[in-house]
């Protein structure tokens, strides 16, 4: 019942995104020579809102390429994404172009639902200069066929584990450096009143559930936790130990101290509950001292300022990976994330497939990079010795407005270029006269212990029946509906292998060693 209700709401949702689209052709389609283009994208910023009806690009679309674009925001937690596309496509109402993860674009590509987009990539010379290189190519091909433009999805290393510092000062503590010092931090943070307000009202640790085609669950928000005992991520890529983290003895190790941490309730109990948005509302509002975070999401002057407000003398510091009982320590696996801009199938029948190419390319040089990158120049930034930089007040690219306005930045954005990271993570003085930047806060978290990971993402997936009993089963364990013991354990891999994880991770391994991707 669960279930049917959950594709209800997200056959609603998409339903809700396709009819905005809908409107929004009728409102801004007239002239016969315009092609419509219905576009769903992941938002920037999803805390600001979504792109502006009076973003200029939509005029510049009209009058360079005849292009009547509606653009769509996707939810903002990739679950969700997944979903609504996935309902999108049960009602065949999929949008013409859309950004995707590599797990619901092979979903729909076994639907027969994409289109070939093959002959795109000759349209796009200065895109594939940038962002199509080899390894892209082969990430979307089907029988040598391309399905999709694969681009860099984020910079790399640019999560850490973060903790409170003030905390600790008010505490008296140490920054930690083994699981058991963690832990130790965690109890105080939860029971000795770190923040000094006389109130039982703060946690430890928080997190929520984000998981992705290499990080399993319980997900990312964990990996720090699990790297401590050597099973982070969904696979291990090493030679000697290819397989499933799961299925390995420490494992259960890892489950055990996760139950612990549960059960002595250092971890913010709304952790399987919360949301993206949730999750760093949280944050910012002191609920937990703890946490694996993004540097910008951390770091950035529109990001960090409701934190800043709350507590102006508050502050961070960067953890290194706690290291666990067998020496093991990561923030998480590490791999060059892709994500898929995709064409439907019905897109490419009605001939939209070479006004798309024009717009992806337009998006990636020159005024579409740009606009798409930093919005409008002396409106929302200028240009300092190369480099673009935030004007000040709400429109600059720093500011609440201004960011709606850079809602496609990951049409433009290659986010390797140091124009891009020095323009993107500027620096910034808080309330307190303290200067911080995220890309200080980058090159931190680059110095931490990541475990590599390349190709992990693009392995061959579970198949539905096996993806869900593998992640409700640990969620009972972690809830306590089934007790966390041996013979609990050893049935519940049992099972996993007699659901097709044995065959899974077979081909898994033939693919891995054919690419040549173990270490």
């Amino acid at each position: 019942m669960r279930k049917i209700k959950a594709c209800l709401v997200f056959l609603l949702v998409a339903a809700t995104l396709f009819a905005q689209g809908a409107q929004e052709v009728a409102k801004k389609s007239s002239a016969d020579e315009l092609v419509t283009i219905e576009m769903w994208y992941e938002p920037t910023q999803t805390e600001v809102g979504p792109l502006p009806d009076d973003w200029t690009g939509y005029q510049i679309l009209k009058d360079k390429f005849g292009i009547n674009l509606v653009a769509t925001s996707l939810p903002s937690a990739i679950t969700d994404q997944d979903m609504a596309l996935q309902a999108a496509a049960a009602a065949d109402m999929l949008p013409d172009f859309f950004i995707v993860t590599r797990d619901t674009w092979v979903r729909l590509a076994d639907r027969g639902m994409l289109g070939d987009v093959t002959d795109l990539y000759d349209l796009m010379p200065e895109r594939k200069k940038v962002m199509f290189d080899e390894a892209a190519m082969n990430y979307t091909k089907i029988n040598g066929r391309n399905y999709g433009f694969a681009t860099p999805y984020n910079v790399s290393k640019n999560e850490g584990l973060l903790i409170r510092q003030d905390w600790l000062d008010n505490l008296g503590l140490k920054m930690p450096t083994t699981l058991d010092e963690l832990y130790d931090v965690l109890y105080a943070f939860t029971y000795n009143d770190p923040d000094g307000n006389g109130k039982n009202d703060t946690y430890g640790f928080g997190a929520f559930i984000e998981v992705n085609t290499y990080e399993s669950y319980p997900g990312r928000r964990l990996e720090p936790i699990m790297g401590a005992f050597g099973v982070e991520g969904c696979w291990d890529m090493s030679k000697d130990s290819f397989g499933l983290q799961v299925k390995k003895p420490e494992f259960l190790d890892f489950m055990k101290f996760m139950k612990k941490m549960i059960d002595t309730g250092v971890i913010d109990p709304n952790w399987m509950v919360y949301k993206k948005d949730d999750f760093r509302a949280a944050w910012k509002q002191g609920k937990f001292g703890v946490f694996r975070e993004q540097n910008s999401a951390y770091a950035s002057q529109n990001n960090f300022t409701p934190f800043d407000t709350n507590f102006p003398d508050g502050s961070f510091s960067i953890a290194d990976a706690p290291i666990g009982p067998k020496g093991d320590a990561s923030i998480g696996p590490l791999v060059q994330v892709m994500r898929i801009w995709a064409v439907s199938d019905k897109a490419i029948e009605a001939g939209k497939g070479e006004k798309i190419a024009q717009m992806f390319e337009w998006a990636c040089h020159d005024e579409g990079y740009y606009l798409c990158g930093w919005g409008v120049e002396g409106v929302q930034w200028e240009m300092k010795d190369g480099i673009p930089v935030s004007l000040p007040g709400d429109l600059g690219i720093d500011g609440p407005m201004g960011q709606r306005y850079i809602q496609l930045r990951s049409m433009a954005f290659n986010y390797n270029s140091e124009a891009e990271l020095l323009s993107r993570y500027p620096i910034w003085t808080r309330k307190n006269g303290t200067q911080i930047s995220a890309l200080w806060v980058l090159y931190d978290m680059r110095t931490k212990k990541w475990t590599p990971a390349t190709g992990s993402d693009a392995l061959p997936l579970p198949s539905t029946d096996l993806k869900t009993y593998y992640e409700q089963g640990l969620a009972e364990f972690l809830a306590g509906k089934r007790p966390l013991t041996e013979e609990n354990w050893a049935a519940y891999i049992d099972q996993l292998d007699k659901l097709g994880a044995k065959d899974w991770e077979a081909a898994a391994k033939a693919q891995a060693e054919a690419q040549g991707l173990l270490y």
